[in-house]
């Protein structure tokens, strides 16, 4: 399983069940062929860097914006890997509210930036190998993680 994206509803959308949330996602290897993922502040556990999509924002925009303040990395986008919506990606957060996200999940390479979160909602960032990765919220396929270093 992967990773959930911010940000959580509106109070205007608490009650909706589920609000659908335009999103993306980043996916970031290291030299190793690791792959980046943030652990959430709010025990929520890991996470692909990733987020909403805001009004007047392209999803190429919002996954470079997201990866740097959930990250500290500035990226460039390589290409799309997939696109993922449906039932499998709905998700509650603690405070009870439904989202139903539709996520375009890009991979990304750092091209600088110092590794430091700039929001408050990453507890830590790490790398992780196929064989150790930690449950995620949404299940995105680990082929889509992991094979997705260049375009298909």
């Amino acid at each position: 399983m992967t990773s959930h994206c911010d940000p959580q509803p509106t109070a205007s959308e608490a009650g909706r069940s589920p609000a659908l949330r335009p999103s993306v996602a980043a996916i970031i290897h290291d030299d190793h062929g690791r792959l980046l993922l943030q652990e959430k502040a709010l025990d929520e556990g890991w996470s692909l860097p990733a987020g909403g999509i805001e009004i007047g924002e392209t999803p190429r925009e919002a996954v470079i914006r997201e990866v740097l303040e959930e990250t500290g990395w500035d990226v460039v986008v390589s290409h799309i890997v997939d696109v993922f919506g449906g039932h499998d990606f709905r998700y509650t957060y603690p405070d009870g509210h439904h989202v139903e996200y539709v996520v375009i999940l890009f991979r990304c390479d750092i091209v600088g930036g110092d590794g430091i979160p700039r929001d408050e909602e990453t507890r830590t960032t790490r790398y992780f190998s196929r064989d150790e990765m930690p449950e995620l919220a949404l299940p995105y396929p680990l082929s889509a993680l992991f094979d997705a270093r260049s375009p298909g």
